[in-house]
C-alpha cells in the first residue's frame, strides 16, 4: 500500500471506517512488529490529531515504551499504576474524560486531559498496551474503545 493515508472528516465513527482497511493494508505483508506498531500509531495520529499516540510494550514486569507519536513520554510504567498501569492489571480498555481525576495518574505531559487505554491480549495475557492521550477533556468514548480494541487486534503481537 501507498504510505499516503486518505484522511476523511466527518463522525468518529465514518473516519474509523475509513481508516481500518488503510490500516490492514499498512500491515499486510509486514512481519516486523516495531514497524507495524509505528504504522498503526502514525495513522491514528494523522487521522484524529490527538496530543500523545502510542504503545507500551510489557517487559520484565513493567509496561516500557515503545513506537509513539507525541511530546516526549513517561519510559516505565508499573502494573497498576496510572491508567496505562491499571488498565494492564485489569486486562480492560479504560477511559478517563479527565485524567486529573483518576487516582494515582501518571502525568507525563500537562497537555494532557483525557485518556484511553486498550489493552493488547494474546494467549490470555497482556502483552501491550495502546495508549492515546487527548488535550480536550472527555474526548474518548465507547466508539474509540470499539474500533481501538478492533485496529490493536489486527496487529501480530
Amino acid at each position: 500500500m501507498a504510505e499516503d493515508l486518505a484522511i476523511i472528516t466527518g463522525n468518529k465513527e465514518t473516519q474509523y471506517q475509513s481508516l481500518i482497511p488503510q490500516i490492514k493494508g499498512l500491515l499486510e505483508g509486514e512481519t516486523d512488529l516495531v514497524a507495524n506498531m509505528a504504522n498503526v500509531v502514525a495513522a491514528l495520529k494523522e487521522q484524529f490529531g490527538w496530543l500523545w499516540v502510542g504503545f507500551y510494550v510489557v517487559k520484565n514486569e513493567e509496561l516500557v515504551l515503545a513506537p509513539f507519536q507525541g511530546p516526549v513520554a513517561c519510559t516505565r510504567i508499573k502494573k497498576g499504576r496510572g491508567v496505562c498501569g491499571s488498565s494492564w492489571a485489569s486486562s480492560t480498555t479504560l477511559i478517563v474524560p479527565d485524567v486529573e481525576k483518576f487516582p494515582g495518574h501518571i502525568a507525563c505531559s500537562s497537555l494532557s486531559k483525557s485518556e484511553i487505554v486498550v489493552p493488547v491480549i494474546r494467549n490470555n495475557e497482556v502483552v501491550a498496551v495502546l495508549d492515546v492521550d487527548d488535550e480536550k477533556y472527555d474526548q474518548f468514548d465507547i466508539t474509540d474503545k470499539e474500533y481501538l480494541e478492533e485496529i490493536v487486534n489486527l496487529i501480530n503481537f
